[in-house]
Parts: C-alpha cells; sequence; structure tokens
C-alpha cells in the first residue's frame, strides 16, 4: 500500500533529482522509494558479493572504458561491413 510522504528538500535538489530520474525512466518517487529501501536495508540482508566479482573489481580503468557504447557501436559497424 502507498502512503503519501511530505519532504521538504532545497529547490535545486528536487530539480537535479527529477532530471535524474527522467533520465533513468523513473519517477521521482520511486526512485526515492529505491534508495530509501536500500539505505534502510540491514546488511546482512544484502546480497554478499561473489568471489568473482570481487576478483574482477577494479580491473578495468573507468577512463579508458569512457565510451565503451561508441565504442562497441564502432566495433559492430566495422564487423558488419
Amino acid at each position: 500500500m502507498n502512503t503519501k510522504l511530505t519532504l521538504s528538500l532545497d529547490h535545486e535538489v528536487i530539480e537535479q533529482a527529477k532530471r535524474f530520474a527522467q533520465s533513468q525512466h523513473q519517477s521521482l518517487s520511486k526512485l526515492i522509494e529505491g534508495y530509501l529501501r536500500q539505505v534502510s536495508t540491514p546488511k546482512e540482508q544484502t546480497r554478499p558479493v561473489t568471489p568473482l566479482v570481487a576478483q574482477l573489481s577494479g580491473v578495468l580503468d573507468a577512463a579508458k572504458v569512457k565510451n565503451f557504447k561508441q565504442d562497441y557501436t564502432d566495433y559492430l559497424a566495422d564487423k558488419y561491413r
């Protein structure tokens, strides 16, 4: 059951959050609900990081994969010419 909640926040924070929610194709309410659900879940109830994920974490340099979508698009274009 959904319940209404009134929050008092800085106007600019609200506007930024609205833009972010829109870019994620979510409502601001769902975005905030997900955040509150995540931060209020006890640590023991969160899913543990698997050994494979822990091993792979940090392997890629974020600066090098910044344009990964464009790089992959270029790769596919070259592959299927």
